[in-house]
């Protein structure tokens, strides 16, 4: 119970500031968000899960505690690497039907995600229109509105039309202000994922051994290094969705609207790792890095991103400035992701190639620094 106990006082905090959820239906502003002590066990087959969820919202939502279980429906929208996203719909009554979206976290997550930052930031993000709204938090999760949208797949990323939306919504997104500390939270996350991930141990023989091949010694001075490599570009700081991967955008085809979703890595961070980041998630989880995005490809992204009204009307100039910018921090993207990998190995119990996934991405950050290097170099050369 003491992630449960954690994540009570989290939503204290978010309940002591202006705003709040309000019912299942998300149309009450003037509520605060209703906190369930509940936790549901993710270990747990859907069939066994249900009568909990069930349950749960019963518990959350004071309208629907007299309804009979029968009026329930719940099945699995999706299960990345890190959580569970269940559907659950309310026959309220004879001709309405309500569906809200269950988010339960992935077991050990806030080894790697700041809960507490995350809630904070859903509430001024919803008010400015990202995401779905906030409804309900309980022990270890929270309750969404349901977004009726498809998730996009990897390949959809690169359509130009949905690219120039992507890149306009995030433009938007990087205008929001989120109260706080507005210090960029990259390598303060990494150097704390670092930290974590060399002192781990592994019961399994076979995977010790393979981590006992990664040089903790080099990858500390890879971190340092780019840091300060990248400090010279004093890239614009942003608030950031810092994991814009295909599984975290989702479309309405029919009223062509993009949704921007799923912000539990968002914080204050460097305008050229989100972008950086996102280009590098058109290889998808396989990381086939033959897919990342060409110079045409990213241009056409950066112009929508910085004009979206007028996107031919972007200086060659400020493109450029900003190619270079997320090219940079493509590889502490890399290094994110491989050494969140390695925390993720041992702490989650979803069966995903934790390991294979670091060296995927290390090995990439190695293949590419000297291209990137070069290519910041020249530019900040030829800009003197």
């Amino acid at each position: 119970m003491g992630a449960a106990k954690n994540n009570n006082n989290i939503w204290a905090l978010a309940n002591a500031e202006d705003g709040g959820g309000g019912g299942a239906n998300g149309n009450d502003n003037a509520q605060q968000i209703p906190y369930s002590s509940f936790v549901v066990d993710t270990s747990l087959p859907l069939p066994l899960m249900i009568p909990r969820i069930i349950e749960l919202c019963k518990d959350l939502f004071k309208n629907w505690r007299e309804l009979h279980d029968s009026l329930f429906s719940v099945e699995r929208v999706s299960g990345g690497i890190t959580n569970l996203l269940l559907k659950v719909s309310v026959k309220e009554d004879t001709d309405r039907q309500v569906s809200v979206t269950v988010r339960l976290y992935g077991p050990n997550t806030e080894y790697v995600i700041n809960r507490e930052r995350e809630i904070l930031a859903i509430k001024y993000l919803s008010a400015a229109g990202f995401g779905a709204k906030l409804l309900g938090g309980f022990g270890n999760g929270m309750v969404q509105s349901f977004i009726n949208a498809r998730t996009l797949e990897p390949s959809d990323m690169r359509e130009p039309k949905i690219s120039a939306e992507i890149a306009k919504e995030l433009g938007k997104f990087h205008k929001v202000d989120i109260p706080g500390s507005k210090e960029p939270q990259l390598w303060v996350d990494i150097l704390k994922f670092y930290e974590k991930a060399s002192t781990l141990r592994f019961e399994e023989p076979d995977k010790q051994k393979l981590f006992e091949t990664i040089s903790f010694q080099e990858l500390h001075k890879e971190i340092i290094e780019l840091r300060e490599f990248t400090g010279l570009l004093n890239a614009p700081v942003v608030f950031a969705h810092n994991d814009l991967l295909s599984g975290n955008l989702m479309l309405n085809d029919e009223e062509e609207k993009l949704y921007l979703i799923d912000f539990e890595y968002g914080s204050y961070n460097y305008r050229g790792f989100d972008i950086g980041n996102h280009f590098n998630e058109y290889a998808g989880y396989d990381c086939d890095y033959s897919l990342y995005p060409s110079k045409e490809e990213q241009y056409h992204f950066i112009k929508h991103y910085l004009q979206p009204d007028k996107p031919d009307e972007v200086s060659v100039a400020e493109v450029e400035s900003v190619f270079v910018e997320t090219d940079a921090y493509k590889l502490a993207s890399h290094l994110y992701w491989a050494i969140w990998a390695i925390i993720q190995a041992r702490m989650s119990p979803i069966e995903f190639e934790y390991l294979g996934y670091f060296f995927l991405r290390y090995n990439e950050y190695k293949k590419q620094k000297p291209l990137t290097f070069s290519l910041v170099t020249s530019y900040m050369s030829a800009s003197v």
